[in-house]
């Protein structure tokens, strides 16, 4: 391992960038929940209906809430997420995006089942040294940010 590559790295960002919403937003989400919850009704499925306002109820409640500030930490163990360590041998492949002119950030394949794969953004620390160490361990293979994430994105979840 070369000798600048620090044997841990550590940082801390934010979960998502928080777009705070006005109340026009919230309007729009409650008139076209309501508009297919009722349409549901009209069709005979009232329980997609109780599903598409539970849904919006939880958006709502997630756009207010601000991001919370994560630790994120790459070491001989593996890739620490907040409290949750990805261990090596359960990570397949990285990417570090930093071409686009946005934020960069970190992608992570890994084998879990309900995790499979991590966005971590890299707000104050080199995308380089996170490439260069993250090499020593694991295969960089080109990938992108799955569309799921951008449509949370999107909603400011």
């Amino acid at each position: 391992m070369p000798e600048n590559i620090p044997m841990i790295l550590r940082w801390s960002a934010y979960e998502h960038e928080h777009i705070e919403r006005g109340s026009d937003w919230f309007w729009a989400l409650g008139i076209v929940a309501v508009c297919v919850a009722i349409t549901s009704i009209l069709f005979g499925n009232i329980l997609f209906a109780i599903l598409i306002i539970v849904a919006a109820i939880t958006i709502a409640i997630v756009a207010r809430t601000p991001p919370e500030l994560v630790q994120f930490e790459i070491s001989d163990r593996g890739v620490r997420v907040g409290g949750r360590l990805h261990r090596w041998d359960e990570i397949i492949s990285f990417w570090v995006e930093d071409e686009h002119g946005g934020e960069p950030f970190l992608l992570v394949d890994t084998i879990k089942f309900m995790s499979p794969n991590l966005i971590i953004p890299l707000q104050d620390i080199d995308p380089d040294l996170v490439r260069a160490y993250l090499s020593e361990r694991v295969n960089e293979v080109p990938m992108k940010e799955p569309i799921s994430h951008k449509i949370l994105e999107f909603f400011g979840i």
